[in-house]
């Protein structure tokens, strides 16, 4: 037996200690790709429930419904969190104007809004100032929920 086996190291000429040493950081790196998965599954999880309603959201805009509203009013507040995350891609035209509880946007003026929300439906163009559900705003345009 060579003296360099005798001394604790293997036939590829490295030593337990660094053997073991090795075996440890790829242990790691195993460990930390395993929690990155683990974080960005659950990422990806929660998002895609917290999206939920895009594509009926996306519906009433292809539909020509409309949402109006004002950033500060508690009811449009009550009718975006229906939508969840989802809310983004809602028809909405905000009426508020920042920095002014009193002053109203020229479009909600020129349309003649003066109540929130107000959802618009077409073809008639009826209006109605109402929080409504999902399940009535889907009843009424025929946008499908998930």
């Amino acid at each position: 037996m060579s003296r360099g086996n005798k001394q604790g190291k293997n036939k590829g000429g490295e030593s337990a200690e660094a053997q073991s040493s090795s075996s440890r950081w790829k242990r790691r790196g195993i460990y930390a790709v395993l929690i990155v998965a683990a974080f960005g599954l659950a990422y990806y999880l929660g998002n895609r429930t917290q999206h939920k309603y895009d594509g009926f959201a996306r519906c009433l805009g292809d539909r020509g419904v409309k949402m109006y509203g004002a950033y500060w009013c508690p009811h449009c507040i009550e009718q975006k969190e229906k939508f969840g995350a989802s809310f983004e891609y809602a028809p909405y035209v905000e009426c508020g104007v920042k920095g002014d509880l009193h002053a109203t946007s020229e479009i909600c003026k020129q349309e003649n809004i003066h109540h929130y929300p107000t959802w618009q439906f077409p073809p008639t163009g009826e209006r109605v100032e109402h929080i409504f559900s999902l399940e009535e705003l889907s009843d009424r345009t025929g946008c499908p929920l998930p």
